[in-house]
């Protein structure tokens, strides 16, 4: 099925990109293109985006894979570059691409024979050779929320392009639901179902048959899926043991094991954290435990593990101090590292040739040398011991 739209105004999504005098679209108003990368998860728009671009701006491409095609794949392209004065072309998979393509791409990145936008879903900060990332612009592509799957699905229905599609209202939710927010995903099931039907109609019931992944309405009352797991959290983290096995009991209901053991991994770090860093590690052996039995067994170990979780004390020190140590440096307030210990420094003080391993020296920059990020709870043994570790180094280094 091609649902691939044309225009920027058919694509869903990824309105801070492509909404009204949003980048993407001012470059399109503007007729100008420059190399970018975009990144995100499967299945949310990125060739889908590459192809508008290009489509809009009546650009001659090409569309390469940096795993699939080869160095004289390349070598074709770049001669096709230089023949018509300029090309576009769109690499799927960037971040895999080997330094000999690299090298026969840069001079033409360079000159302006190609324009590249290369698509990942591997964060190309870390996964992507510095010398094509400081040529190109990094765009961040977001999840598709269900509303937007539920629109590109409805047209489908539009355009005609299952020309006797029948689909119960429902059914668009539940494929949203399922799709995980990926947009192909939910355009293959579709296609599937309605020629799985015998009169294209298709149904709840024909969308179960097909996917044995549960539906996530849970309830007579239609609570969300997400509801349901936000309840689950929030039972945890205010301690309610019972609570949190009812809708742990929901989850189970519904077979969404992968859901389960998301959201008890961030529990264990989120909510319990240094209360109790023991919980980490038991949440990963619940999981692998429910993993290896599989249902309904693995209702046991999780049954455990939820129970420890309620009753466990509860911490959020670490990633609140830790969000307050990003936003300093989303807003600049920053500085140099110490000359002290930098990178084989002479002058730096090496902590184990000191009593008790601690020497006091500077390690953050000059502008906030005196910052305080930790601020410790004692509601637990584990972190009443750091709290205390914590006060006697603070004074020291304030001495």
């Amino acid at each position: 099925m091609q649902m691939r739209p044309e225009t920027l105004k058919d694509v869903v999504g990824q309105q801070h990109l492509i909404g009204t005098n949003k980048i993407l679209s001012n470059l399109v108003k503007n007729k100008r293109l420059f190399s970018m990368i975009l990144y995100g998860k499967p299945g949310i728009g990125k060739t889908t985006l590459a192809y508008v671009l290009v489509h809009e701006l009546g650009l001659r491409y090409r569309m390469l894979n940096a795993t699939i095609h080869k160095k004289k794949d390349f070598d074709i392209v770049v001669e096709e570059a230089k023949m018509y004065g300029g090309m576009v072309v769109i690499m799927d998979e960037i971040h895999r691409l080997n330094k000999d393509k690299q090298d026969l791409l840069l001079p033409y990145l360079e000159n302006g024979y190609i324009t590249l936008i290369g698509m990942t879903t591997a964060n190309p900060y870390h996964k992507i050779n510095p010398a094509i990332r400081s040529r190109c612009q990094i765009f961040e592509l977001h999840e598709l929320e269900d509303q937007d799957i539920i629109k590109a699905l409805k047209q489908v229905k539009k355009k005609e392009v299952l020309p006797h599609l029948e689909i119960d209202d429902e059914v668009y939710k539940i494929l949203a639901r399922m799709s995980g927010g990926d947009l192909r995903y939910a355009y293959n099931l579709l296609e599937v179902a309605y020629y799985a039907t015998s009169d294209f109609h298709i149904t709840k019931d024909v969308i179960q048959q097909i996917n044995s992944k549960p539906v996530f309405f849970h309830d007579k009352n239609d609570d969300g899926h997400y509801d349901v797991l936000s309840a689950f959290q929030k039972s945890i983290r205010g301690s309610d043991v019972d609570a949190a096995l009812h809708y742990l009991a929901r989850l189970i209901e519904a077979e969404d094991l992968d859901s389960i053991y998301r959201r008890m991994s961030v529990i264990a770090y989120e909510d319990i954290g240094l209360a109790n860093p023991s919980m980490g590690p038991k949440v990963m052996a619940a999981i692998h435990a429910a993993e290896l039995v599989g249902l309904p067994e693995a209702r046991i170990p999780l049954a455990e593990v939820v129970i420890e979780l309620a009753l466990s004390p509860k911490s959020n020190t670490a990633h609140l101090a830790l969000d307050e140590a990003l936003n300093d440096i989303r807003i600049g307030n920053t500085g140099n590292v110490p000359n002290h210990i930098k990178t084989n420094a002479s002058e730096y003080k090496y902590p184990h040739d000191y009593p008790n391993a601690y020497v006091k020296q500077q390690y953050l920059p000059d502008k906030i040398k005196h910052k305080k990020y930790y601020h410790p709870k004692d509601n637990s043994k584990y972190e009443k011991m750091l709290k205390e570790v914590d006060e006697k180094i603070w004074k020291l280094k304030t001495k």
